[in-house]
């Protein structure tokens, strides 16, 4: 509980500091690309909540904030009441492969570096759509939002871990995007891959 407790701390230091510029960007190319600004938003692997928050903030959104770590919701519970959107987003602790939702409940599925650490990716992007409603969309991946935030973060975290870039470029490198796209391929449904300076998103609108 210490060793989880201390990550969700480091990670909401991160968030508020180094990566604190990338959220509001990241939220309004979502918000841009995908078209839906209101309805309900389920952010998974949300971590302290940061794109969350810079979503509720952008939109009319309601929005839950999805992860396994207890101590990273209650850190995420904090923020959002520091925010002031408590009456906007909720808490939901769950797992992307086993998400505890109604069918075709949600309206924008969202997720920022999560994807990396799913243990099965084809349960998890099968529960996704099990929860999306008709018409829902999807924005999950990894990126930092423009070429110049993530060359500016990248020099920043090198500082502070020499082997950050590696661990970024293993995530975010051809292999591994072939990869999870070649998983969304195979379950069948329809997509659409962004890869450009935003970073790589499986957008993924369900039929009405």
């Amino acid at each position: 509980m210490k060793k989880e407790s201390e990550g969700a701390g480091r990670m909401d230091r991160i968030a508020k500091t180094v990566f604190a510029p990338i959220y509001p960007v990241i939220a309004e190319q979502i918000l841009d690309r995908c078209g839906i600004t209101r309805g309900r938003c389920l952010d998974i692997g949300s971590g302290p909540g940061s794109l969350g928050i810079a979503l509720a903030r952008s939109s009319d959104l309601v929005v839950t904030l999805l992860d396994s770590s207890l101590e990273a919701l209650k850190i995420a519970e904090g923020n959002v009441r520091d925010a002031g959107l408590s009456d906007r987003i909720y808490l939901l602790p769950g797992d992307v492969h086993d998400i505890p939702l109604p069918a075709g409940s949600i309206d924008l599925i969202v997720s920022r570096g999560s994807i990396f650490f799913w243990d099965d990716l084809a349960r998890a992007f099968a529960e996704i759509h099990r929860v999306l409603a008709p018409g829902g969309k999807t924005y999950v991946g990894g990126g930092f939002g423009t070429a110049e935030l993530r060359d500016s973060i990248t020099e920043a975290m090198i500082k502070k871990n020499p082997d950050w870039k590696n661990f970024r470029d293993k995530n975010l490198g051809a292999d591994n995007q072939a990869r999870i796209a070649g998983v969304v391929r195979d379950l069948g449904i329809p997509h659409r891959i962004i890869n450009d300076d935003s970073g790589f998103w499986v957008l993924i609108e369900k039929e009405q």
